[in-house]
């Protein structure tokens, strides 16, 4: 997976809190185990004034005037700013592959559903939890400034308004290694290739009936 250091972007508002996985990445797109071409589909329901499905084209689908990803200003953002719970829902891996499908590579919030808080590290994606009245603050912001961009420094743990006003955030030291390097779990594993075909190599000479020729 991509890797993620420093990234300063324009910052898009989801004004709604206990957004589920659903409401994400409808069920009906589930049918696929591809991780990307989601990103059309993200927030469907909520995006278009039809219903979508698997496969179809999106360029010509009848949007919603007022929803806040159809809207000029927010077009082109990279950090997505939300409500507390975000992600609840069902443990759809989809979600957050529809999330970084559509450009999206960082997540605000003043909390997440675990399951989804977990997979977005798994998918290079950045989810940052800030107080409450620190998110109400960067909504105001937002709403306020066209344009609105938050720098987020994962090295340094910090979210900075252009202001300069900075906000340190947690993160598990090993998941913040994996995002920093752009491992996700098979690209750890492959980190002991070596000691992998070394234990192959000696389980054949070992047991070789288990490798049949």
């Amino acid at each position: 997976m991509q890797a993620f250091t420093t990234l300063n972007a324009l910052v898009a508002p989801m004004d709604r809190a206990n957004v589920d996985t659903d409401a994400i990445i409808p069920k009906q797109f589930l049918k696929s185990i591809k991780r990307t071409g989601y990103g059309p589909f993200l927030f469907d329901e909520w995006r278009y004034e039809d219903r979508g499905e698997p496969e179809m084209d999106c360029t010509n689908r009848p949007k919603r005037a007022d929803f806040v990803l159809n809207l000029p200003r927010y077009q082109g953002a990279q950090i997505l700013l939300a409500r507390e719970n975000f992600g609840c829902g069902s443990s759809r891996e989809h979600a957050p592959w529809a999330i970084l499908d559509c450009g999206f590579s960082c997540v605000i919030a003043p909390s997440f559903a675990d399951i989804f808080y977990n997979n977005c590290f798994k998918n290079g994606i950045l989810p940052i939890v800030l107080d409450d009245a620190i998110v109400d603050q960067l909504f105001k912001e937002t709403y306020a400034s066209e344009g609105f961009a938050l720098t987020v420094d994962l090295q340094a743990q910090t979210v900075t308004t252009p202001s300069g006003q900075s906000f340190a955030f947690e993160v598990d030291a090993f998941r913040k290694h994996c995002l920093i390097n752009g491992l996700d779990d098979i690209g750890l594993t492959l980190q002991e290739a070596d000691a992998i075909r070394a234990y192959e190599q000696n389980r054949k000479q070992q047991a070789p009936w288990l490798f049949p020729v």
